[in-house]
């Protein structure tokens, strides 16, 4: 059956945000742990190379664990608005769509075939921020946009399959109905996991040795399909509904 939801991740995939916002998520990591005592510190580069794909939240969580050190809940949640407000502020100034995806939207929303929705890890008010920066959110219903991290009961994040489990049950989807497109492991982890077809988009990367190595990463994590640039979705969204018919 051919897909009738397109699921859209946000960051590097919609938006160039990944830049953006790791250096103030860098700044923040290194004050916590600083403040608990914690000698590691980290730049945006090794931050990227280590927690690629994970929220804020997802990030201290883990190295909490890896260091042995402990946050009150009241202080992680005081954090994690901390991380958000800059990071929106970041974007509302600064952000721009990812080359190509805008003129994707608009052929998309003249498509009456698909309904389109936006799956994210990261907090609510940072992707509307961002879509709305981009003028992603002009060819969106705002009750499609899904974020892992404020719209479930429990906050988590991918690879966790939850908001994409989330997503379909508020649309009434099955996995076969849709179709997502990711960029990194984790999300192209929770897509597969949630049984839902993968393309991998590694167009927001800087080079064309990285976009190779993303590639190779995603089609192990259980992508389909992989989409160079934007320019290619058609055909590329094509030849997945080729290997479901």
């Amino acid at each position: 059956m051919p897909p009738k939801f397109i699921f859209f991740d946000c960051d590097n995939t919609l938006v160039l945000s990944e830049d953006l916002a790791v250096e103030g998520c860098a700044d923040l990591v290194n004050q916590i742990l600083a403040t608990k005592g914690v000698p590691e510190r980290f730049t945006p580069e090794t931050l990227i190379a280590n927690f690629i794909g994970h929220t804020f939240r997802s990030i201290i969580v883990s190295l909490q664990q890896q260091y042995g050190f402990s946050l009150a809940p009241e202080e992680l949640k005081a954090y994690v608005k901390m991380e958000e407000e800059r990071v929106i502020a970041q974007f509302t100034e600064q952000g721009r769509p990812t080359d190509g995806s805008l003129e994707v939207f608009e052929r998309l929303q003249h498509d009456s075939r698909y309904t389109l929705a936006v799956v994210s890890s990261s907090a609510i008010g940072r992707i509307r921020a961002s879509l709305a920066k981009t003028g992603h959110d002009n060819f969106l219903d705002p009750n499609h946009v899904f974020s892992a991290a404020s719209s479930l009961p429990c906050p988590t994040a991918k690879p966790n399959p939850a908001i994409y489990l989330y997503a379909m049950e508020r649309l009434g989807a099955g996995p076969k109905e849709c179709v997502a497109i990711e960029d990194s492991i984790s999300g192209c982890r929770a897509a597969v996991q949630a049984g839902i077809p993968t393309i991998g988009y590694v167009g927001a990367y800087h080079t064309d040795m990285k976009r190779c190595e993303m590639m190779e990463r995603l089609i192990d994590a259980g992508c389909q399909g992989i989409l160079w640039d934007w320019s290619e979705f058609e055909d590329t969204l094509a030849e997945m509904e080729r290997c479901y018919a």
